[in-house]
């Protein structure tokens, strides 16, 4: 699967410009802009599975780092406060990870 085959590659172009910047990365503003606040629940699950690069079913603070890398391999790496900052906004048990309901409620909410 391509993150394109879901999601507009115009969209996802435009979202990642709203944060090329260091610091500059807003998750919900980028879920709208990119389209996936748009996506239904088992959509946005499927691009979870696509960022899950270990396919544990969960995003750790290592894979959420390379987040925007997933939607285009040139993008930059958030920064450690972004990384825990996404982090924090999803984690809705404390446990240091990001299942896939939580992700879904992240970018719906």
């Amino acid at each position: 699967m391509s993150i394109t085959d879901v999601l507009s590659a115009d969209d996802i172009a435009a979202a990642l410009q709203e944060c090329r910047d260091p610091d500059t990365f807003e998750p919900q503003k980028f879920f709208q802009t990119s389209g996936l606040a748009k996506m239904s629940a088992s959509q946005v699950k499927d691009v979870f599975r696509f960022i899950d690069n270990d396919q544990s079913g969960y995003l750790d603070e290592d894979e959420l780092k390379f987040f925007l890398q997933k939607f285009e391999s040139g993008a930059r790496e958030l920064t450690e406060s972004e990384t825990k900052s996404l982090m924090a906004a999803a984690d809705n048990d404390g446990d240091g990870k990001i299942g896939a309901d939580e992700f879904q409620e992240m970018v719906h909410s």
